[in-house]
């Protein structure tokens, strides 16, 4: 069990990283004119604002809450709150700005 943990933690991490960059670059150097958003000008411009936001809220939340969740140290964490706590705060916060994000699309 010890490999399959250290293909799918250790390497494979690095192997998607990897193909996501050199990917992007070589789309970009290749046919950089192709990078464009499809129109949204058929959606009722009122409803798009709030949704715009909605979408932007939920995303910009969600990957605060990785990048605290995930990079702040345990020895940190343990003098505001529980291990348990700090799991349940990510799940409810997540679901709500997840499902934000979600009634945004």
């Amino acid at each position: 069990m010890s490999n399959w943990n250290l293909l799918l933690f250790g390497i494979y991490p690095y192997v998607a990283l990897a193909i996501c960059l050199i990917g992007s670059w070589a789309r970009f150097d290749l046919s950089q004119y192709t990078w464009k958003a499809g129109s949204s000008q058929m959606l009722n411009p009122r409803g798009m604002r709030v949704a715009s936001n909605f979408f932007h809220i939920g995303v910009l939340f969600i990957l605060a809450g990785h990048f605290v969740g995930l990079l702040t140290p345990s020895a940190v964490y343990h003098h505001v709150i529980s291990t348990e706590n700090k799991q349940l705060l990510a799940m409810v916060s997540g679901g709500l700005f997840g499902l934000l994000c979600l009634v945004a699309c």
